[in-house]
């Protein structure tokens, strides 16, 4: 028997939070380019521009080198390779490449830092963070 137009139910598990293809990225943020407010998205998208604002998503986000990023991030995955001063809240990973440097709060139950990475802020390890109670967590304290 065969089934035509089925569709895929959606997981609620990042889809490819590693090895990235060009391919797998559907928006891309490029060099010199400046945003501010807030960005939303389904599926992986890569940033190498300068962002202020929220990020949130249940897929992956790639921060390129060149990228200078000033706020809250809530996603499924985040590679980091460039700046970021705010909180960082990922569901399954955080992986900081260098050169990153990164000032703020992380909270993932997952945590990657290579070599020549500049961290200074807290990390919170979680077992698993909960879309709905992303905005609950790592919410700082004045």
């Amino acid at each position: 028997m065969a089934m035509f137009g089925g569709k895929k139910v959606k997981q609620t598990t990042v889809k490819k939070p590693v090895p990235m293809d060009k391919a797998d990225i559907k928006a891309f943020l490029g060099p010199g380019s400046r945003f501010e407010g807030k960005l939303s998205f389904d599926e992986m998208v890569r940033l190498d521009g300068n962002f202020s604002g929220d990020i949130n998503s249940s897929d992956t986000l790639i921060v390129g080198e060149t990228a200078k990023i000033d706020g809250r991030i809530e996603v499924g995955a985040l590679i980091l390779s460039g700046c970021f001063t705010g909180h960082i809240i990922a569901d399954t990973l955080v992986e900081l490449r260098a050169p990153a440097k990164v000032e703020g709060t992380i909270t993932t139950p997952q945590l990657k830092i290579e070599e020549k990475v500049i961290f200074n802020g807290e990390i919170k390890m979680a077992t698993g963070v909960e879309p709905e109670q992303r905005t609950k967590q790592a919410t700082p304290k004045a």
